[in-house]
């Protein structure tokens, strides 16, 4: 099968290399579409060396939907079969540790090891190829009413309502986005689903405008400060709560200095520095930070969100590229080329 190879950080090709079989409670899947997540040029720049992933050669990739062409032993006796379509998560947690029992299998307690734990396209073989092996913890059925692009989306769909849930706002509450990419648009979306009465979204250029066309509020930072100007939006009172998607280091300490007392920033954005955290306001104002790690049991949600309509997935999509051609698409996505949100790679 064809597969985009990474050797080495930014050392990549597309190659031929020898097709995988499932093994016991697995699934080989014919690969339909990919869609290129924020995580992915981390994963290929090398900015978590021996982490993600662990050793070369490696095929990234984790957003993905495919139909099921061959069963491992024991997947047909638990309902799968040849020819379902089907959209996967990349964290297949052990199932018995504390963590997984209380449902919290993204922070599986035997993260890393591969004999218990899998993460696709992060440290585990990926989806970027004809084909991708899957443990049937990490696939679920996708309904007619989705096509295979917005199938794809799912993953960022369920960790964005995921996101929304650890805010932990009320239904009434105003609650902020920050960084408009696709985590922050979705993240948006899962908002308004969970109550919040009003969503403000802060980032510029072209991904603000795209949040404004979707409906909501926004912030241009580049024009106004945005811990002064959401402030002032809120009555001097403050965000109930935060959603940081931006990744950025210095929107975590500003997302803090957004709330109202007692209120919560949930960040999903991976800091690739040292995040400076108001520490005393913190602690005076009885303020809540707490982090996201993917997703954790939101999968069947999102997609019955989605197939409703209420989650925006193809509005998302702006570009569309053959395996053959992801170094054009990685180009395209990491520089944001034409407004480039969701990157939608076919084999």
């Amino acid at each position: 099968m064809r597969a985009l190879v990474l050797h080495a950080p930014d050392d990549f090709a597309v190659e031929d290399v020898p097709r995988p079989g499932p093994g016991p409670y697995e699934v080989l899947c014919r690969v339909r579409a990919v869609a290129m997540c924020g995580t992915d040029p981390h994963i290929i720049g090398g900015d978590f060396p021996g982490f993600w992933p662990k050793e070369f050669p490696f095929i990234p990739g984790h957003e993905w939907c495919g139909e099921v062409v061959e069963l491992g032993p024991g997947a047909a006796d638990l309902g799968f079969e040849e020819g379902a379509r089907v959209a996967g998560t990349s964290h297949a947690g052990c199932g018995f540790c504390r963590l997984c029992v209380e449902g919290r299998y993204n922070i599986c307690e035997n993260y890393g090891d591969e004999r218990l734990h899998r993460q696709y396209g992060h440290y585990t073989q990926g989806v970027y190829a004809d084909y991708a092996v899957h443990s049937i913890k990490s696939v679920f059925r996708v309904p007619d009413e989705l096509s295979d692009e917005e199938a794809a989306m799912l993953d960022p769909a369920a960790i964005a309502l995921h996101t929304a849930k650890r805010a932990a706002f009320a239904p009434g509450d105003t609650v902020v986005v920050v960084g408009p990419g696709v985590m922050g648009l979705l993240a948006a979306d899962c908002a308004r689903i969970l109550g919040a009465g009003r969503v403000l979204v802060v980032g510029r250029g072209q991904r603000l405008a795209r949040a404004a066309e979707l409906g909501n509020e926004t912030v241009d930072f580049t024009a106004e400060d945005p811990v002064a100007a959401v402030r002032e939006r809120t009555g001097g009172r403050g965000a109930d709560a935060v959603l940081e998607c931006s990744g950025d280091p210095a929107a975590v300490g500003q997302s803090l200095e957004m709330l109202r007392r007692g209120g919560r920033v949930a960040v999903v954005g991976i800091p690739l520095g040292d995040a400076p955290i108001p520490v005393k306001r913190l602690v005076m104002d009885e303020l809540d930070l707490v982090g996201v790690r993917a997703a954790a049991g939101e999968m069947p949600e999102a997609i019955a969100l989605a197939a409703a309509g209420r989650l925006r997935l193809a509005e998302l999509v702006t570009h569309r590229f053959a395996l053959e051609d992801f170094a054009e698409a990685y180009r395209v996505f990491t520089g944001r080329v034409d407004g480039a949100l969701k990157v939608i790679v076919r084999p």
